[in-house]
């Protein structure tokens, strides 16, 4: 497989999975009794933790890698 084809998809996974972990988030805030800007605040908080997160294993990674 190509290697950019990798970077791709695997991007493309982690972007999926945040989205994923948000929406449970806002979902659950919202079931929770928080108003829509709440749960669409926490979802927000959510996405870019899962985001921030695969970065910072990404960078760890890299040093053992590289």
């Amino acid at each position: 497989m190509n290697h950019i084809a990798t970077v791709l998809l695997t991007a493309a996974l982690v972007v999926v999975l945040a989205l994923l972990a948000a929406a449970a988030a806002g979902t659950l805030a919202r079931i929770d009794g928080a108003t829509y800007p709440t749960a669409l605040m926490r979802g927000a908080t959510t996405f870019a933790a899962v985001l921030t997160l695969a970065a910072a294993v990404t960078g760890a990674l890299a040093q053992f890698i590289g």
